[in-house]
């Protein structure tokens, strides 16, 4: 599958300073490009991870046996391209920004390997940790084209350092 062609080409929304992140609690989502879930994407996190299941990485036998009709992808690569999808929507004028955690993570539906997806940003809070720093708890919401279901839905924090 290819992925969807997007209506316009995105750029990552500036956020020149704290101020300008704090404004953003509460706005419309923000949503990535369409992204690609192939079997050799699949394949590499499987030998990073050490997870080898075969209905991850055989897809002949997954056809036969998996209750999704062939291979799908770990829910964790999901959850890996997080951060990704999020610079694509994004541009926070920092000196250094974070992965700080994650917060209420499930996965709905199956990544079908092939599948296309894309990711939609909420700044749900933003909070002080220090004199030059802000942790913002986004609500991610990741689709897969054509799913009815979302295939992961987490609230994902960072740390900004400004």
């Amino acid at each position: 599958m290819t992925a969807p062609m997007a209506s316009q080409a995105r750029s990552p929304v500036p956020i020149p300073d704290a101020a300008a992140l704090r404004a953003r609690v509460g706005g419309p989502a923000l949503v990535s490009d369409w992204i690609e879930v192939d079997q050799a994407r699949v394949d590499r996190f499987a030998d990073a991870t050490g997870d080898d299941q075969w209905i991850h990485v055989d897809p002949e036998r997954a056809r036969r046996e998996s209750p999704f009709g062939g291979p799908v992808a770990h829910g964790f690569l999901t959850l890996s391209l997080i951060p990704s999808l999020l610079v694509q929507v994004v541009r926070i004028e920092q000196r250094m920004g974070v992965n700080y955690g994650l917060n209420r993570v499930r996965f709905p539906a199956p990544v079908p390997v092939g599948a296309c997806l894309r990711a939609s940003f909420v700044v749900a809070e933003v909070a002080d940790v220090g004199d030059d720093a802000l942790q913002v708890t986004w609500d991610v919401t990741v689709e897969a084209n054509g799913g009815g279901k979302p295939v992961c839905i987490a609230q994902f924090v960072t740390r900004h350092y400004f």
